[in-house]
């Protein structure tokens, strides 16, 4: 296994010092799903949920959670994000909302964390703003499916 590098030599926590990598562009792919009733998904795609228009409202989330990791995750670094977006799929299953979320930045660390925060939070909002219809729904399958450095 890789030796942690947010853990210094006596086990502390500790910020990766960064200075001395060269500024890359860097891209991230993250995606997960939320998965509830078909009649749920539904009233989502029909904006027919009582909060609101759920779907702008997570996009908007989640591109917030990207540009916020740094003050969530303690030691992740502030990046000034060059580009985020958020994307909705709808699988012919008609039980869940495939979100993804794709992140980009010139800098020396890459953006991972924001990319999976973004689905995260976003998952997230869907939940909060349909939950009095659907007491069931799943946050599930969230991963880092890609991350490049030029």
């Amino acid at each position: 296994m890789s030796k942690l590098t947010h853990i210094n030599a006596k086990g502390e926590a500790r910020m990766v010092d960064v200075s001395g990598k060269p500024v890359q562009l860097r891209t991230a792919v993250a995606r997960g799903e939320i998965r509830m009733a078909p009649a749920t998904l539904k009233l989502v795609r029909g904006d027919k949920i009582a909060k609101g228009n759920v779907l702008a409202t997570a996009r908007i989330t989640g591109i917030q959670a990207a540009k916020r990791t740094g003050d969530l995750i303690p030691m992740c670094h502030p990046l000034p994000l060059d580009h985020c977006e958020v994307e909705f799929e709808f699988p012919k299953a008609g039980n869940a909302i495939v979100i993804t979320a794709t992140t980009r930045v010139s800098a020396r660390t890459g953006v991972e964390m924001e990319a999976l925060a973004a689905v995260n939070l976003a998952a997230l909002t869907i939940y909060d703003m349909c939950k009095a219809v659907d007491k069931k729904m799943r946050i599930t399958n969230v991963k880092l499916v890609s991350k490049t450095k030029q």
